[in-house]
C-alpha cells in the first residue's frame, strides 16, 4: 500500500481504527483479521472520506493496470469482506457506499489520528460504553490521566448503536416527520383568529402570537428543502442534515407544544400526552437520517 510522510498514522471511524502503516484494523482496540486485497481497498477509501473511489482506480491501485485475473469478481469479494469486518450492509450501509457502475464511497466521519495517539498496538480501548471488551492484564491500572483510558460517553446515537432497517422504512418514516411539521406550520397559520383567541389570556400574549408567526414562515421553506433533498437523494443529503439539526432541534421542541393549539378542539391531557411524543421527533429523525433516509438504495456489490 503506498503511503507518503505527511499522511496521518491512523483514522478513526466510529469504534474502529484504522492503521496505515501496519493496515491493521482495530474494533475497541481489538484486532480484526482483514488481509491482502480487502485491506488495501479499505486503506485507499479511507485515504479519500467521503469521495468518490472508482473501480478503474481500485483496479490501478490494488490489481495493477495488467492485471488478468477477473477484476471484477476480485474486487467484488474484497468489498464483500471489508462490508463483513465492519459489519456493514450493502442495502444500508453506515461506512461503504456503493455507486452503481462507478465505484464506492466510504460515508461515515473519518477522524485522522498523528503518531503518539488512538490505540496502541495491542492496546484495548472503548471507544463506545456500550461495547468495551473485556480488559486484557496489562490494562488493569490504566491512568486516571490518560485520555486512552476514559471511556466515551454520549448522548447521541452513532450509526453503530443504531439498529438496521430496510431503506423503505427509513426514508418512509423520515418523509412522513416532514410532511407532519409541514401541516403544522400551515394549519397553525390558516388557523391564526382561532389562535389569538386562543393566546389572548396568556402574558404577552401579542409576542407569542408573533413568534408563532415568524418561526412558521422560516421552517416551512426549511422543511420543504429538507423533504426535497430526502426524496430526490440530494448528494451529501445526511452531512447536510446533520449541520442543521441543531437549528431543527430547537424549533422542533419549540413547535412539539402545537397539540396545544388544538385546545379547542382536544383536552389538556391529550394535547399534553402529544407534545411528550413530539419532543423526541428530532432525534428520531437524526437517527432516522443515520440509519439511511435520504440516501439512495446501493447496488449490492
Amino acid at each position: 500500500m503506498d503511503a507518503t510522510q505527511a499522511a496521518p498514522r491512523r483514522a478513526r471511524f466510529g469504534v474502529f481504527e484504522f492503521d496505515f502503516h501496519t493496515c491493521e484494523l482495530r474494533k475497541n482496540g481489538m484486532k480484526i483479521k482483514l488481509t491482502g486485497q480487502p485491506i488495501e481497498v479499505l486503506a485507499m477509501l479511507l485515504e479519500r472520506p467521503g469521495e468518490l473511489v472508482t473501480r478503474e482506480e481500485l483496479q490501478n491501485r490494488v490489481w495493477g493496470r495488467d492485471t488478468f485475473v477477473d477484476f471484477e469478481y476480485g474486487l467484488n469479494a474484497a468489498v464483500k469482506r471489508v462490508r463483513e469486518a465492519l459489519g456493514d450492509d450493502a442495502t444500508n450501509p453506515r461506512f461503504l457506499e456503493t455507486l452503481p457502475r462507478r465505484g464506492y464511497r466510504f460515508i461515515a466521519p473519518v477522524e485522522r489520528v498523528d503518531y503518539g495517539k488512538g490505540f496502541a498496538s495491542g492496546e484495548s480501548q472503548s471507544l463506545s460504553v456500550s461495547e468495551s471488551p473485556a480488559p486484557s492484564p496489562a490494562d488493569d491500572q490504566p491512568s486516571s490521566d490518560s485520555p486512552s483510558s476514559r471511556p466515551r460517553i454520549q448522548i447521541l446515537a452513532t450509526p453503530e448503536e443504531l439498529p438496521k432497517v430496510s431503506y423503505r422504512v427509513a426514508q418512509s418514516l423520515f418523509i412522513l416527520f416532514q410532511l407532519m411539521y409541514l401541516g403544522f406550520y400551515v394549519g397553525a397559520l390558516a388557523n391564526l383568529a382561532e389562535i389569538e383567541d386562543l393566546f389572548s389570556p396568556l402574558p404577552n400574549a401579542a409576542a407569542v402570537y408573533r413568534v408563532l408567526i415568524v418561526t412558521a414562515a422560516i421552517l416551512i421553506p426549511v422543511r420543504a428543502f429538507v423533504l426535497s433533498a430526502a426524496l430526490f437523494h440530494a448528494p451529501g443529503f445526511r452531512e447536510k442534515f446533520l449541520k442543521i439539526w441543531l437549528f431543527l432541534l430547537l424549533f422542533d421542541e419549540l413547535w412539539s407544544l402545537s397539540p396545544f393549539l388544538l385546545l379547542h378542539h382536544i383536552n389538556f391531557g391529550l394535547a399534553l400526552a402529544c407534545t411528550t411524543l413530539l419532543v423526541y421527533s428530532p432525534f428520531a429523525q437524526r437517527s432516522l437520517v443515520l440509519m439511511g433516509a435520504g440516501r439512495p438504495k446501493p447496488e449490492i456489490a
